[in-house]
């Protein structure tokens, strides 16, 4: 009988980081960090009042408000950090001060609240950061490399005495926002914790939907300004993650794992590895990958541009912190026959209107393996990866249609061990039982 997501869903985990050096030599072995549900018992976001129907729900909505973060007529500055929190513990400054932020695989620039503040959000894991208490924080001054990495509309110059600081304004669709002085200071990680310096953004100004758990944003996106860019090649710019699908109460408290560095235990030997290139575009933040068709059991549906016929590059992003998958909703309605079709269930509406396809589920019902083409990998998807029981007598199809640019959520990639080589340019998937990576 297949199987499918039925309670919580990775949308929002906390990550705790593993020890590992960064300061003593060139280049790391690797490093790995734990992955808690945000929604399981171990969270600190976890809510005792909530169903698990309350959970699933909410984590659908927050993956819609986060879609629209990659909307391609945003610039780089404009990103939504609706949706797929993950949040990291790290440290900063001298002495250190713990604290946790968002991982936003949608993101680059690292930045936190800081005081003085003349606008902050409430803050309740640990106290705002206060620069003045850190003997290692130093300001960057305007024309400099960092300074002139960021974005021209987000960037602007500061007059202070005899210099001229870098100031950054993010701001993002959801009215969330955050204003602030570029500067470099010591980020710390692990236990015993290494650190190195890095430039982030020291918010004053900052408000909107933001957690009160975090602190601000590490961005881990393809930019030269977020995490993964400046660790470069101390981590030879490849990391992985394999998310455990939470369809089985054992698996609520086990975490899941992401990885940075050499170590990646992905075997280009392995029959079932298959790799697709990343496609360069604009903003570099996103990491696209090119969809070429999906087939639904035998019948194959080619994803093809509505004004030419021919299938574009980068046509899709991947993104490990929006749950749904979102499909071109031209494409979406000649997958919507096929999909009523395999399921032989009665189909009926959702009464939250949050998904276009849903089936009475009055005894478990048989649901069919979804491949995506992408270009040179054809991934399997199986039921957990497609489908969801959002109520008691109610099973969804988790993909969705939009008006936008498409992604690939991380429901379609559980129990997937799936690596980034930024060297290579290329994604791999690799099926894997999560529970024992």
């Amino acid at each position: 009988m297949a199987a499918f997501v039925s309670v919580t869903l990775f949308v929002s985990i906390v990550v705790v980081l593993s020890a590992f050096s960064l300061a003593e030599s060139r280049r790391s072995a690797g490093f790995s960090v734990n992955l808690i549900h945000r929604d399981s018992p171990v969270s600190p976001l976890y809510n005792p009042k909530n169903t698990r129907f309350d959970r699933l729900r909410n984590s659908f909505h927050r993956s819609i408000l986060r879609a629209s973060r990659f909307k391609p007529a945003l610039i780089q500055s404009d990103i939504v950090p609706g949706g797929g929190e993950y949040l990291m513990r790290i440290s900063i400054g001298t002495p250190p001060v713990e604290t946790l932020a968002i991982a936003d695989t949608g993101s680059d620039l690292i930045w936190i609240q800081c005081q003085p503040c003349e606008m902050c959000y409430n803050q309740t894991y640990s106290p705002i950061f206060d620069p003045r208490q850190s003997t290692s924080y130093r300001s960057v001054i305007c024309g400099t490399k960092f300074c002139n990495e960021l974005d021209s509309q987000a960037r602007s110059c500061d007059a202070r005495g005899f210099v001229r600081t870098c100031g950054y304004t993010y701001s993002y669709g959801d009215q969330s926002f955050s204003d602030g002085h570029l500067a470099v200071e010591r980020l710390g990680l692990g236990s015993p914790v290494h650190s190195q310096k890095i430039a982030f953004g020291c918010g004053t100004k900052n408000g909107g939907t933001f957690d009160e758990l975090g602190s601000g944003i590490i961005g881990l996106g393809g930019g030269s300004m977020s995490l993964i860019s400046q660790l470069g090649t101390k981590i030879s710019r490849k990391f992985s993650y394999c998310l455990i699908p939470t369809s089985e109460k054992s698996n609520l408290n086990t975490t899941s794992k992401i990885s940075f560095g050499t170590d990646i235990k992905i075997s280009g030997t392995d029959d079932n590895l298959v790799s697709t290139p990343l496609v360069p575009k604009k903003p570099d933040t996103y990491y696209y990958l090119t969809l070429e068709a999906i087939s639904v059991g035998n019948k194959t549906l080619p994803y093809t541009n509505l004004w030419n016929g021919n299938v574009v590059n980068g046509n899709i992003i991947i993104d490990s912190g929006t749950t749904l998958t979102f499909l071109d909703s031209e494409f979406f309605s000649e997958l919507e026959p096929a999909i009523e079709e395999a399921v032989k269930a009665e189909r009926v509406s959702d009464p939250h209107g949050q998904f276009s396809m849903c089936f009475r589920d009055e005894k478990e019902i048989d649901l069919p393996v979804i491949t995506v083409h992408f270009s040179n990998a054809d991934v399997e998807l199986q039921a957990v990866n497609t489908f969801a029981k959002v109520e008691e007598d109610l099973v969804c199809f988790t993909m969705i249609p939009s008006n936008d640019i498409a992604i690939f959520g991380n429901l379609a990639q559980m129990n997937f061990l799936v690596g980034y080589d930024l060297e290579k340019k290329s994604v791999s998937f690799l099926p894997t039982d999560c529970t024992k990576h």
